[in-house]
């Protein structure tokens, strides 16, 4: 059975009904990977760094007989691994890449190809598939984008859309982070940049396709700064969502208050305390020891009342400034569905 060497598209499509088996080194699957796959190493990351030293310092020849050493004990293990990546698959088929479709991919799939399985190769590596994602996000897309100030309920609203069967994508859920300096509390700690990347040019692909499908008219986003906690938004799609006019709701300052201490109000004035401090240089000096001071009160609503004005006054000035075009639309905070209805008519 021959192995068949796929194109990204392809590839990717596959990847949706195949497990992909990333043959890249531990070390290198952690740092980022294609959505979905399943780290699969050829070597570890001492083998591997063993292996490009003697490349580099010996010659090829004495690089791959000291990688045969590395492989040869790992046959039978790797065999029964895709078997049980294939158990309930219902087919043998597997996708393999490594960094650059190289030597590492070519040894996994002679083995599996060897013992019977349907084996496609990535051409190109993962790295075809990083210049393939980064292409994508310069594609024009046909967003929408909703906007507000901090508490206003945005990705409550982006999920609502979705439920109403709207297209959407949550970028603070790709990201792993909710955007403000509180916005880790509670959640594990963010992927990498170059993951965030990864995710978001899957998350487009599969929406749009979606959106097709549906014969919806636009995807929906929430308005963020280019900056999402640690990760910067890709430059070319950041223009995008810039670009287009944004929904940006008036909603009153107590509702939007209530709604930030439905999601910070559980957590402790400690653990308040230390994102208080990270924007003490921005906030101001008497903001801070006010705020900080609500806080040790047992005053949260106190704090967040001086933390909203601060991030109201930020984000005036980050996204309703400048050429982009805003619309207006007054919302009281609680009739989801008219409200929904209401943006089904913008966009429609």
């Amino acid at each position: 059975m021959a192995i068949v060497n796929l194109d990204v598209d392809t590839f990717v499509r596959m990847a949706a009904e195949c497990p992909v088996a990333d043959v890249r080194s531990p070390g290198e699957y952690a740092h980022a990977h294609i959505p979905g796959a399943v780290s699969f190493p050829l070597f570890s990351d001492e083998e591997r760094r063993i292996v490009g030293t003697t490349y580099k310092q010996q010659s090829r020849e004495a690089a791959i007989k000291i990688g045969l050493d590395f492989f040869g004990p790992k046959m039978r293990s790797m065999v029964e691994e895709a078997e049980r990546l294939l158990e309930n698959a219902g087919h043998r088929r597997i996708l393999v890449h490594c960094w650059r479709g190289g030597m590492r991919s070519a040894a996994v799939a002679w083995l599996l190809d060897l013992y019977g399985f349907e084996v496609y190769l990535l051409k190109g590596g993962y790295k075809a598939f990083r210049n393939w994602a980064l292409d994508l996000f310069k594609e024009p897309r046909p967003f929408a984008v909703l906007g507000g100030y901090t508490g206003s309920g945005k990705t409550m609203l982006i999920s609502a859309l979705e439920e109403a069967g709207e297209s959407v994508i949550d970028l603070e859920k790709l990201a792993g982070h909710k955007g403000s300096a509180f916005g880790n509390l509670g959640l594990p700690p963010q992927p990498g940049a170059e993951q965030v990347e990864n995710n978001l040019a899957l998350a487009l692909l599969k929406t749009e396709q979606q959106r097709i499908e549906k014969g919806n008219s636009h995807i929906w986003l929430e308005d963020e700064s280019r900056r999402i906690g640690n990760i910067n938004l890709p430059e070319a799609f950041f223009s995008q969502l810039r670009a287009v006019p944004f929904i940006f709701l008036e909603i009153p300052f107590e509702v939007r208050l209530e709604n930030v201490l439905k999601d910070y109000g559980r957590f402790s004035a400690e653990e308040l305390s230390n994102p208080v401090n990270r924007i003490r240089r921005r906030l101001g000096d008497e903001y801070t020891r006010n705020a900080l001071q609500f806080l040790q009160e047992g005053d949260t609503a106190g704090c967040f009342r001086i933390l909203l004005r601060y991030y109201d006054k930020f984000y005036r000035n980050s996204s309703l400034s400048g050429e982009r075009k805003v619309h207006y639309l007054e919302w009281d905070g609680r009739d989801i569905p008219g409200l929904i209805a209401q943006l089904k008519k913008y966009t429609g």
